[in-house]
């Protein structure tokens, strides 16, 4: 059983996967994108689901990247490119999943969890959802985001959130593209069921090809980000950046 997701069927033809680590606001570690590629691919082989939604408990969608685990990785250039792996295959196996599938993004949607709202087919948003590509705080930057956010949301907008940190709100992020609909808090669950089950609906197939289509040629860039990320691991302003987010947590 998955240690970070929860993955139910609420109504016919839907898989709901919920990331449930709400302690940590869905923060995203290791266990995290290993899992969270293993259960896009098994989406694929079940024959009674035809769409996903993907949520996050508490009030976080993802706030990002795990910062105790980047501790872990040491400046370590080999470990670094192995985890960076790790987390682009975790986003791009939600974009090469078999079926749609739907961000329902609730609350904080911060680093990694934008990434992930950049990853999914469609998206909608609670009207009091946050976004934002925190790493420049922390000496790095989204290595997954700024390949996949200039075609989804163009670059001038990748660029003022990549280059800023800002955080924007929910009307922000669909004027951005970064989302399709903002919704009520209250409504927004019900809101992505009914669109997974609208995709549902539909002959499989043609659903199928439709998204490997819309989602095909869309590697380039990665490894390239994957190296010049690896660097910024290795660099001191990163070192310095979460040791002291750590410090002002009491984990120094």
């Amino acid at each position: 059983m998955p240690e970070r997701f929860t993955v139910t069927t609420p109504r016919e033809g839907v898989a709901l996967v919920t990331m449930d680590r709400p302690a940590k606001l869905n923060a995203m570690d290791p266990t995290f994108f290993r899992e969270l590629t293993g259960i896009c691919a098994d989406l694929g082989h079940d024959d009674g689901v035809r769409a996903a939604v993907l949520t996050g408990a508490g009030r976080a969608f993802s706030a990002g990247g795990d910062i105790d685990s980047f501790h872990d990785l040491d400046g370590d250039t080999v470990r670094v490119r192995a985890h960076l792996r790790r987390v682009y295959d975790a986003f791009c196996a939600v974009e090469r999943c078999a079926v749609p599938v739907i961000g329902a993004v609730n609350g904080i949607a911060h680093g990694g969890g934008t990434e992930l709202t950049l990853a999914c087919d469609m998206a909608l948003a609670g009207e009091s959802a946050t976004f934002a590509f925190r790493e420049p705080t922390v000496g790095l930057t989204p290595g997954w985001g700024i390949v996949r956010g200039p075609q989804v949301m163009g670059r001038g907008w990748t660029r003022l959130l990549a280059l800023t940190g800002r955080v924007i709100d929910a009307a922000t992020a669909e004027r951005a593209g970064l989302v399709q609909e903002v919704v009520r808090d209250d409504e927004l669950l019900g809101r992505a069921l009914d669109l997974a089950s609208e995709t549902a609906a539909l002959p499989p197939l043609a659903v199928q090809v439709g998204k490997a289509f819309v989602n095909r040629d869309t590697d380039a860039g990665f490894a390239e980000s994957i190296e010049a990320t690896a660097l910024l691991f290795t660099t001191a302003e990163h070192r310095d950046a979460v040791a002291a987010f750590r410090a002002a947590r009491g984990r120094g």
